[in-house]
């Protein structure tokens, strides 16, 4: 009996394993150094903020893999041989497969900064990186966060619900402008300070000093500034994490090699997930895609393949979504952070600065490209099927009502964008 072994197991891992099953009898063995089982990844920051408890982040009961005839192995890969077909394990153990699939997913960025690994300095990926961060932050006075990105806002959070005062250092002017356009980058700015972030923009880090126990007890600046603090919270982004496989014949550039099919160079050895750099055909720039349901996607068609259906993995329309505090987002498509050649947008913002939207265009066909919503929920489907169906803003805008996704006695605001952007006209 065939038997396939999985590299990690997140929701691309997961993913496969499960679909595997549905369409064959082949042994599988998932392996990961992380946690003995499944666990949502988005819900670790509830699991701090007490909100939920860690059981409560397992979709799967601990029974179902046994039951599903899903081995799984903790520990951490070390040695992949891909003439032998074998992967070797820190403590020794060696697992013979026919199919092997990479899904190790991503790991924080560093860049190299004077005192980067000291003690109560930390990132936020994993699920350790949680239990160091409930170490790290007792008896903080103070946490400084360094990356204005979606897990530095999530840290600000999780900070914050245990009253410890947080200072923000964004390089960019506007939180994430490098990829929001400037209004809602600014929008975004206002609603941070609002929360009682200490937002430092146009700021970065230069180096974390020690104290006298070894310990972390200041950052200082670019700007020469010195900020005490107990804990830093190093949230500049994640990149594919590619330890095992650059140390084996498996071909690796930034993120482990894969055509669209999500084969590497070897033969029955796949990557999936955060730590695949998808080689397109088309001849279009490598695409790395750390967004859980693009893992989820890349699951779904590489057990077909597995499996003996080849199937091209297909994005579909981009999407995602994320929270800022208690302000919503939601992206559709593609809206670039500075304007582009051939393209225009519509942009409309309610004088409360909570609620916001833009369409995005082509110049000369009118078709949507994309789309931006903040403190308005959408529906998937629907906004999905405009820019597919290649929609004008104008019949988006006719029809907003219908995509519209707030709970009924949420307020409305379809009149007056219709009004602005008819003003616009």
């Amino acid at each position: 009996m065939p038997h396939l072994v999985i590299i990690g197991n997140g929701v691309t891992g997961i993913t496969t394993a499960r679909q595997v099953r549905k369409r064959s009898d082949m042994k599988i063995t998932v392996i990961s150094n992380e946690t003995d089982y499944f666990f949502s990844r988005t819900a670790l920051m509830y699991v701090f903020m007490g909100h939920l408890r860690f059981e409560d982040t397992k979709p799967y009961e601990d029974w179902f893999w046994a039951k599903n005839r899903i081995e799984l192995a903790r520990g951490t890969v070390t040695e992949l041989d891909s003439e032998g077909k074998s992967v070797r394990l820190e403590d020794g153990r060696n697992f013979h497969y026919d199919k092997l699939v990479i899904a190790t997913g991503s790991q924080s960025n560093k860049f190299g900064w004077p005192g980067q690994d000291l003690p109560g300095v930390q990132g936020l990926y994993s699920c350790q990186d949680l239990q160091l961060l409930e170490e790290n932050s007792r008896g903080v006075s103070r946490a400084v966060i360094v990356g204005g990105g979606l897990i530095g806002i999530e840290l600000a959070e999780m900070l914050l619900s245990r009253n410890i005062p947080v200072t923000f250092l964004v390089r960019e002017k506007n939180y994430w402008d490098n990829v929001l356009p400037r209004e809602e980058a600014q929008l975004v700015s206002r609603h941070v300070l609002e929360h009682g972030i200490d937002l430092r923009l146009h700021t970065q880090l230069k180096e974390i000093l020690p104290g006298e126990n070894g310990r972390v007890r200041a950052v200082v600046t670019d700007r020469g500034e010195e900020i005490a603090c107990q804990l830093v919270g190093l949230t500049p982004g994640v990149r594919p994490n590619i330890d095992l496989a650059k140390n084996s014949s498996v071909a690796v550039n930034r993120g482990v090699l894969v055509n669209e099919y999500l084969e590497t160079n070897i033969p029955e050895v796949y990557a999936a997930g955060d730590c695949a750099e998808i080689v397109a055909q088309d001849g279009s720039p490598n695409r790395i895609e750390q967004l859980w349901y693009t893992g989820r996607l890349q699951g779904q068609a590489l057990a077909q393949t597995i499996c003996g259906e080849r199937t091209r993995y297909q994005r579909g329309i981009w999407f995602n979504s994320a929270k800022f505090f208690d302000l919503e987002y939601q992206t559709y498509g593609f809206v670039s952070n500075e304007p582009r050649e051939g393209e225009e947008s519509f942009y409309w913002e309610h004088p409360d600065g909570k609620h916001c939207l833009r369409l995005v265009y082509k110049t000369a066909t009118r078709e949507l490209l994309g789309m931006n919503f903040f403190g308005i929920r959408m529906r998937q489907q629907t906004c999905e099927r405009w820019i597919r169906e290649k929609r004008t803003p104008e019949h988006a805008l006719e029809h907003l009502r219908e995509a519209n996704f707030d709970p009924e006695f949420f307020p409305r605001f379809e009149p007056e964008i219709l009004r602005q952007h008819r003003l616009a006209m």
